[in-house]
């Protein structure tokens, strides 16, 4: 394996797109020989980044383009989704730093997956912000979650998973 290996896509933001990243990210760790395990964390955070891309992003011109890269070192795997948001997703974004801060909080991501799913059975089926997807990332994915805005409103979130 190189110092790095990178897989990058620019992905429409519709939801037939996600399945598509997801095959694409195991092929290409199986093409590096990461076992089934991490074939199936890794494109599940893949999948869960891109969906909540699709849900969360603004894109007002057509096409719009979510960036996907995912980057395979010695150390670790980084999958990063980059899309753009608009001055209203103000409430989205402290949604998003309010559970990546609570996940953070906690020694295993057992107890937020435990406590999460709790949460969830309880709600309505209405509520469509559970935040259940970053949670499976920190639990199932293992992978550590973070994000930025940059000036021109892209939305970076990342997620790394330790080897």
């Amino acid at each position: 394996m190189a110092d790095i290996d990178t897989l990058a896509m620019d992905v429409r933001p519709e939801w037939d797109e996600i399945e598509d990243v997801r095959s694409r990210c195991r092929d290409f760790l199986e093409n590096l020989h990461y076992d089934v395990d991490v074939l199936d964390a890794i494109s599940m955070v893949s999948s869960e980044l891109v969906e909540n891309a699709v849900k969360y992003g603004t894109f007002p011109q057509t096409p719009g383009i979510i960036e996907y890269r995912l980057k395979v070192n010695k150390t670790d795997i980084t999958i990063e989704v980059k899309h753009p948001v608009d001055d209203t997703a103000g409430k989205h974004l402290n949604r998003l730093d309010e559970i990546v801060q609570w996940i953070r909080g906690y020694q295993n991501p057992f107890e937020v997956y435990v406590k999460k799913l709790k949460e969830v059975s309880t709600k309505s089926f209405a509520d469509d912000e559970s935040c259940l997807g970053l949670v499976r990332i920190a639990y199932e994915g293992q992978s550590i979650l973070d994000f930025y805005l940059d000036r021109d409103n892209t939305l970076s979130v990342s997620a790394i998973f330790l080897k």
